[in-house]
């Protein structure tokens, strides 16, 4: 499925059109064209193309100001299989084969160990003496790499928010919930700060998770 997906759309500009909508709620073509720095009837074109293949899927919204209705675009379920989700089938599999085989607890004490050692692997790369804001680019890049699509900003009042928009171990978190507070603690941890951490829903519908950090340093 994935390589048929692949071939009918693959193309390096409409991998980054693609992965820049992905981190968004539905954005113009102004803006996607921005992110990716390409014109934007190169942009236009590709969106257009893209939505006849059946990847993005686009609707008006008023404006706040003066003017017609703006066209965005969001991605389509036909581009689920293009973002990694950690084999979840395979992993969840494991971890159910391990508690019928070691008790009740052992994959919480396996999956606690895996998030130990990515806090290890992960803390030697982020210099002690960063600041807090340093520290938080680090992980979101660290999280990006491990295919976690989210964005970092400044907010008002010196705050940081990290937005997360696609999580690999999404599946593997809903049949074990305690995942995402191993994923917490392990983030507040490289960070070295508490992090809020709130579950919206983006004005066009998509949930993300977010993580309020202030910025002391």
């Amino acid at each position: 499925m994935f390589k048929e997906i692949f071939k009918e759309m693959y193309h390096p500009s409409k991998a980054a059109i693609i992965s820049s909508i992905k981190r968004s709620d539905g954005l113009p073509v102004s803006d996607v064209a921005k992110e990716v720095e390409m014109s934007y009837m190169g942009v236009k074109q590709h969106c257009i193309n893209l939505e006849k293949l059946g990847f993005l899927e686009s609707w008006r919204v008023p404006r706040k100001e003066v003017g017609r209705p703006e066209k965005l675009y969001k991605l389509t379920a036909k581009c689920d299989d293009l973002f990694p989700v950690a084999g979840s089938e395979f992993t969840i599999g494991i971890l159910e084969g391990v508690k019928d085989a070691f008790g009740e607890d052992a994959p919480e004490k396996l999956l606690r160990k895996y998030f130990s050692d990515k806090e290890s692997t992960w803390s030697k790369s982020i210099p002690a003496n960063a600041s807090i804001k340093e520290k938080a680019e680090a992980v979101s890049a660290l999280r990006e790499e491990d295919g976690v699509f989210n964005t970092l900003s400044l907010e008002q009042d010196n705050l940081i928010k990290i937005k997360e928009y696609h999580n690999p171990l999404a599946q593997v978190i809903e049949q074990y919930p305690f995942v995402a507070e191993l994923e917490h603690q392990m983030l507040e941890t490289l960070i070295g700060i508490k992090l809020e951490k709130t579950m919206a829903d983006g004005p066009h519908g998509q949930q993300q998770v977010e993580y309020g950090i202030q910025n002391v340093a």
